[in-house]
């Protein structure tokens, strides 16, 4: 199958926990405490896995480690923009990242370099 995405999926294993979640009409969700697991990142968006049942179309601040040097932390919005249930029981989203500054696109070259070693 033809890969369509605009940027490659790099993989990575990245806990989290999701604390709120909020809508741009001021509609916020809080006290959540969802963990999550980071599958994949990409320059438009990062793939997840959770237990918990989070809301199409909300978004949520995060901070990504895409390696070992200090200026290799991401802090970005997250729009969650699709779901799927998994025979587990948890769910994988899929996510894409808001208003993510072009000047930062070396955090991912890094990282896809790091990853081929």
């Amino acid at each position: 199958m033809e890969e369509k995405r605009r940027f490659k999926r790099l993989p990575i294993s990245m806990k989290l926990e999701i604390s709120s979640l909020f809508k741009q009409d001021h509609v916020e969700l809080t006290d959540l405490d969802a963990p999550i697991q980071v599958s994949n990142v990409s320059k438009g968006g990062i793939g997840f896995t959770s237990a918990n049942d989070l809301p199409l179309g909300f978004y949520f601040n995060a901070c990504l480690q895409m390696g070992d040097a200090e200026d290799a932390k991401l802090f970005c919005v997250v729009k969650i923009v699709r779901k799927e249930e998994l025979p587990s029981g948890e769910t994988r989203y899929g996510c894409e990242m808001v208003g993510l500054a072009p000047v930062l696109d070396y955090i991912f070259d890094d990282y896809e370099k790091s990853t081929e070693g």
